[in-house]
């Protein structure tokens, strides 16, 4: 599966593409969108609007897993992280591809095996992972990374559990 990694944010949005399965990634390729905080809004999410239809016409990925924007203590941050987070979203959607939203504490669990690890750890997994010898650069380039992979790994499963789920006429079973 060809996953689509989106670190949403305003000043710097990570953008990763990896190719893996339950247990098995590789690097395809990471990097940033960056805007000038100077810039009006509209403009800026309108550069991250045009990367990301780059990035998706590029590697023509399989689907897009985003970040879930999360409550912090600066309110503009927020709100500029989930505006970056709808253009990843309606990008994703202009081409037919399923968005997938995973918390933080997801990726670090499923990257580390512990939802409280730092960005060292996450990083220093990234690169065992993929058999790099240093994390993506900057941080949000290595998070972008971090949240395909994890797409791939938990992704997948949870796609078959819901499909497993699921039986004739459309009736929902319990697991």
């Amino acid at each position: 599966m060809l996953v689509l990694g989106v670190d949403p944010g305003l000043t710097r949005c990570g953008i990763g593409v990896v190719e893996g399965t339950p247990g098995r990634a590789s690097l395809i390729e990471a990097g940033v969108v960056r805007t000038d905080a100077s810039m009006a809004p509209e403009r800026r999410l309108l550069m991250i609007e045009r990367e990301i239809e780059a990035w998706i016409l590029r590697h023509n990925p399989d689907v897009v897993a985003v970040e879930r924007v999360f409550a912090q203590h600066n309110v503009m941050t927020v709100i500029g992280t989930a505006h970056a987070t709808g253009v990843a979203m309606l990008v994703a959607a202009r081409h037919g591809l399923s968005v997938y939203q995973h918390t933080p504490t997801e990726v670090k669990a499923a990257i580390t095996g512990s939802g409280r690890a730092d960005k060292q750890q996450v990083g220093t997994m990234v690169c065992r992972i993929l058999g790099l010898d240093k994390a993506p650069k900057p941080a949000d380039a290595a998070d972008a990374v971090a949240l395909a992979i994890c797409h791939s790994w938990r992704g997948v499963a949870d796609q078959r559990l819901a499909q497993a789920a699921t039986v004739g006429g459309g009736r929902k079973v319990r697991l």
